[in-house]
């Protein structure tokens, strides 16, 4: 079976086997499947393109992930935490400004107790009808509860590759399988989720990006991010290449096609490496963007992967930017809280 025949059947089936995505992954079918991605992406998601709000509030980490810039073993990187009530001031800034969903992430930092979280929840709901999103990692069972219970709507926790053994060597903190059951309770608990992985890992192989696509669909997520992986000099992978865009864009439109309808973002470390054509990712299946929101002074300290040139600008301004972008490629801004469509 040729590609495109293949991607047709996906399309019809919303059913491959790990062959089928990886014959779509190595061959060149690309103006098809970007093609159909989009249509995909109308179809079931219309021509509005979603604003994020992003308030990382904490660089502080207890883990020690081989790729990630604020892994605790990083004693070069001045650490920062943002008070709660410091915290609620710019998601309502955010909400003032237009955004209906606000994304909460931070290192895995145990000083923000279950208490502390729960009061910012509760604040931030006051303000009206928004969207929270937590990106703050691995909880138990019983602390993703009472955070449901006190207003999140939202979890992010990337599973960031599906071949056990690869994740277990990039994150000696924690394993494979108490990242899928964290997935599996955020999702028994209620929490629209959302998960995602990196291309260009060491030892990863189309295989295993075939099992990243499959393993978001068997998860049933609400959202998806997908990027290159960057290079960060004071991780363990900082002579590690930078991961392909192109097949980021690839594996970004094969789940649009499986998935249907998941909300996809151009993830900002697809930004960093590919600026000038970055509205490629919206015509390849992306609807979302995500926007910083938190100080300056906080924005630079954030360095999962080395930042590009930050320009302060207000909140505000930046928006605005966004909107205008938005607008130039044909599309239009979303004001609504962009809940998953299948609920």
């Amino acid at each position: 079976m040729n590609t495109q025949k293949i991607i047709d059947k996906i399309i019809k089936t919303s059913q491959g086997s790990i062959d089928e995505l990886v014959n779509i992954l190595h061959f060149d079918c690309d103006a098809y499947l970007f093609s159909v991605a989009n249509q995909l992406r109308k179809s079931y998601c219309g021509d509005e393109i979603h604003l994020r709000a992003i308030i990382e509030f904490s660089n502080h980490c207890r883990c020690d992930c081989s790729y990630c810039g604020i892994n605790k073993q990083n004693t070069t990187l001045d650490r920062y935490r943002m008070r709660p009530e410091e915290i609620i001031d710019y998601a309502k800034k955010a909400y003032l400004t237009g955004y209906r969903t606000i994304v909460l992430q931070s290192g895995e930092d145990p000083w923000y107790t279950t208490e502390k979280i729960s009061y910012i929840l509760q604040e931030i709901k006051k303000f009206g009808d928004i969207a929270i999103t937590l990106s703050i990692g691995e909880r138990d069972y019983d602390t993703y509860k009472q955070w449901k219970l006190d207003g999140a709507d939202r979890f992010l926790i990337k599973h960031e590759t599906a071949d056990e053994a690869l994740y277990n060597s990039l994150h000696p903190h924690s394993s494979f399988k108490n990242r899928m059951k964290c997935l599996k309770n955020l999702k028994e608990l209620g929490y629209q989720i959302g998960s995602g992985f990196m291309i260009g890992l060491p030892g990863q192989t189309l295989k295993t990006l075939a099992k990243d696509i499959l393993l978001l669909k068997e998860l049933d997520v609400d959202m998806a991010g997908i990027g290159p992986f960057i290079p960060h000099p004071k991780t363990k992978l900082q002579n590690h290449p930078v991961g392909s865009c192109y097949l980021t864009l690839k594996a970004l439109a094969l789940t649009r096609i499986l998935l249907k309808s998941p909300y996809l973002p151009t993830t900002t470390s697809l930004e960093v490496t590919n600026i000038k054509d970055r509205k490629n990712a919206f015509y390849t299946g992306a609807n979302v963007i995500m926007r910083k929101v938190q100080p300056y002074k906080y924005r630079k300290l954030y360095e999962i992967y080395p930042n590009s040139t930050i320009h302060e600008k207000s909140i505000k301004e930046e928006r605005k930017e966004v909107e205008d972008y938005i607008k130039l490629i044909g599309r239009k801004v979303s004001t609504t809280r962009g809940d998953s469509i299948k609920k």
